[in-house]
């Protein structure tokens, strides 16, 4: 479990590359700084009161309490509530690092003009209005969505769902980039992107076979779903490349790799192995012909495509889990799902997607107005037109081609 949880760890940084390969070359520094200082701040706010509020007590089914406060009361040899064959400690360490990546996952759709201020703070509040709640709701002991029996195995509603509806409320306060919809924005460095993927593909399996919470069975069964899943999605996007353009390309292959990860997500302990190919190989255009119908008819510019991958990716995931979870794998399940004759399952999930999104949404909209006190969410046109590199953090990451984004 604490190889796991070092495996999850490392999926920040390798985000931080995915993004970084992404965007423009006045923006790489920006943009990994993003998920670097993050990192940082999930950590301190984890131990202080995020693994309290989101796993210690319970309060209406939606939040828990500060019975955990910097984790006092935690002993250092002892099983916790959650899992009764591994440290208390290791759990939070665990959990900790699912605190860590998902709010920076919305970065991806702020990319380029976010002021880096906002950013923190917005994240900060986001933390204690969206992902501590939605984690009690999911996954602790008298969670509002755990009792009406919605199952997430491993983040598709927590992490996904709730950052990237986050990512594209944030993206439509925030407006536009200068010149979206007129310049072309190409990707500046494809081995970033791939190095991102590969990255976040290997932390991906301590990501969902550790949620398992032990070596056994059920973490193969997880561990094999997720490889399944991710593969079948990855070939699926290179056809579409091919198809449309006649080439398969490295950012799709990676693209495709990641969103399957996604959509197996909720679904890696529960579902056969089997139906593993079917929704990695069905998220790929799901995601590929929504993005672009949805950022062209909407306006929106979801820079790097957070909602796209991780919102849209999450939903086919969460509702794929009530089409083929099996109770016999993962008792935690009460129900079969739909392909097996019965419904219950599937419009639990369904209620579970509603009510992630709906938290989104709101809190969201709470934070950027508290953001909006402090700070403008936005950088000045200048500040934008040089790159927030240079107007935020006075560094370059390739001094030698300065001028050249101009």
């Amino acid at each position: 479990m604490m190889i796991c949880a070092a495996m999850v760890f490392f999926m920040t940084p390798g985000l931080a590359f995915f993004y970084g390969g992404l965007v423009r070359r006045k923006n790489v520094v920006n943009t990994m700084l993003d998920c670097t200082a993050l990192m940082g701040l999930s950590v301190v706010m984890w131990v202080l009161f995020g693994y309290s509020l989101s796993f210690g007590g319970n309060h209406a089914g939606i939040i828990g309490d500060f019975r955990w406060f910097a984790l006092n009361g935690i002993a250092m040899n002892e099983a916790g509530p959650y899992a009764a064959t591994i440290p208390h400690l290791v759990f939070v360490a665990f959990q900790m690092m699912f605190a860590m990546i998902t709010p920076a996952l919305i970065t991806g759709s702020l990319v380029g003009r976010v002021r880096f201020k906002a950013l923190f703070i917005f994240i900060l509040l986001w933390s204690v209005v969206v992902y501590y709640p939605m984690a009690h709701m999911v996954w602790g002991e008298g969670g509002f969505l755990a009792e009406i029996g919605s199952v997430d195995f491993a983040g598709g509603n927590v992490v996904h769902i709730s950052s990237g509806v986050s990512a594209l409320v944030f993206a439509m306060i925030l407006g536009r980039r200068k010149g979206y919809g007129s310049t072309a924005y190409k990707v500046h460095n494809i081995p970033f992107v791939a190095l991102g993927a590969f990255i976040l593909w290997f932390g991906w399996f301590g990501f969902n076979a550790g949620s398992a919470l032990g070596a056994n069975g059920l973490a193969a069964h997880a561990f094999m779903t997720t490889a399944l899943a991710s593969a079948s999605a990855m070939m699926s996007w290179m056809l579409i490349d091919v198809i449309k353009d006649g080439k398969p390309t490295l950012v799709g292959a990676s693209t495709g790799l990641v969103v399957g990860l996604v959509a197996i997500t909720p679904g890696a302990g529960f579902v056969p192995i089997w139906s593993a190919i079917i929704i990695g190989a069905a998220v790929s255009p799901i995601c590929c012909f929504t993005i672009p119908f949805l950022k062209g008819k909407l306006k929106i510019d979801d820079a790097l495509d957070a909602f796209g991958c991780h919102g849209i990716g999450g939903i086919w995931g969460g509702i794929a889990t009530g089409f083929f979870a099996k109770s016999s794998i993962n008792s935690v399940a009460r129900w079969d799902g739909f392909i097996y004759g019965d419904y219950h399952l599937l419009l639990a999930q369904i209620i579970g997607i509603v009510v992630t999104a709906a938290v989104a949404v709101v809190g969201t909209l709470i934070c950027l107005a508290v953001v909006r006190i402090f700070t403008p969410l936005r950088v000045d046109e200048r500040e934008e037109k040089i790159g927030l590199d240079i107007s935020q953090h006075g560094e370059s990451a390739y001094p030698t081609f300065n001028g050249l984004d101009s």
